[in-house]
């Protein structure tokens, strides 16, 4: 069976995005809003499709500015509806907007999206997946898990042999923390 590293490399999108982004940890919040919003729009879809599109994503919410698209009412919303560079689904176009303005509020409570992020790391992705579908719109099990893999909270971004692999390692992302610090702790002496 073929992995993702095994078909990425060499390809005008996969490739790039496997290089130099998927599994790669970011403290950036509008790159994280960003792959919220690829995610969500990639249900139903390949995630090839929303590689081709992600240009016109950029340049439709502005950049994945948190604050501006928080602020869009219905001209925004006309106007991303008539976007044929995104995928015009009503309800993946209000749970943007509607998620920035929640990602406001996490902002205002932790500093940033990455601070509430690490604020509940570790959890498994079962937890994950409640408390995103608690706090978010359009947040189902598939599209938390492959969020939170794309950004190093969760593992298996990339094979063991992958050479992006060894990359990422030396980054250190969340769930490589969380696994060292589970085997410290396991290493103690009990009383």
């Amino acid at each position: 069976m073929s992995t993702y590293c095994d078909v990425a490399p060499g390809h005008p999108f996969h490739g790039p995005y496997h290089e130099r982004e998927y599994g790669f940890p970011s403290r950036d919040d509008h790159v994280l809003f960003e792959r919220l919003v690829l995610e969500i729009n990639q249900a139903g879809l390949s995630w090839l499709t929303i590689l081709r599109k992600r240009d016109a994503f950029q340049a439709a919410f502005e950049g994945f500015d948190i604050d501006r698209v928080a602020a869009y009412g219905a001209r925004e919303r006309r106007r991303l509806l008539a976007d044929a560079g995104i995928i015009r689904n009503r309800l993946k176009i209000e749970a943007t907007i509607e998620n920035a303005r929640r990602l406001q509020q996490i902002r205002a409570a932790h500093g940033s999206f990455a601070g509430w992020l690490d604020r509940h790391h570790p959890l498994d992705k079962a937890e994950w997946v409640k408390l995103f579908k608690k706090t978010f719109r359009f947040t189902g099990g598939e599209i938390v898990g492959e969020f939170l893999t794309s950004l190093g909270y969760l593992p298996g971004a990339h094979a063991p042999t992958c050479p992006v692999a060894k990359r990422i390692q030396r980054l250190s992302p969340p769930w490589m923390k969380a696994a060292k610090a589970a085997q410290r702790r396991a290493a103690l002496p009990r009383p």
